[in-house]
């Protein structure tokens, strides 16, 4: 079965997109001031970050929960590189993990974020068709 979403103009720049999925959980996205928008929401490229760490991040902490590694808190900053030519797309791409708590596995959170990165999330491997992708694991003890 495939994904659909319905996204709506809302006047200006601004557009809501709906969620496949049960409930009634919409997104907002807008353009910038500058690009005549209102920052109401995201941008669609930033959303494409948001999406690639959001499926790592899934990933991950369905994993290490399986796996009963505990963290205090889970971070992820995804930046993107755009293309210098129109149509602007991310060519290259950065991940870093940021894990907090005071007794730290580092092997299972490895193991975790490998198998997110190399086997489990889909997004990561749709941006590696255009972009190069790289990712690092930072810990930080309590």
């Amino acid at each position: 079965m495939a994904d659909k979403v319905t996204v709506a103009w809302k006047g200006n720049m601004l557009f809501e997109s709906d969620n496949p999925r049960e409930g009634h959980h919409t997104v907002l996205m807008d353009a910038g001031k500058t690009d005549g928008g209102n920052n109401q929401g995201l941008g669609p490229k930033a959303m494409m970050l948001s999406s690639l760490a959001g499926c790592s991040g899934l990933d991950v902490v369905m994993m290490l929960k399986k796996m009963k590694a505990e963290v205090t808190d889970f971070k992820m900053q995804v930046s993107g590189e755009l293309t210098n030519e129109h149509p602007k797309f991310y060519h290259n791409v950065t991940v870093d993990y940021h894990f907090y708590g005071s007794d730290l596995n580092e092997a299972k959170i490895n193991k975790a974020v490998d198998l997110s990165v190399q086997k489990y999330c889909g997004v990561m491997e749709m941006f590696r068709q255009f972009a190069k992708v790289s990712t690092a694991i930072h810990l930080h003890k309590d």
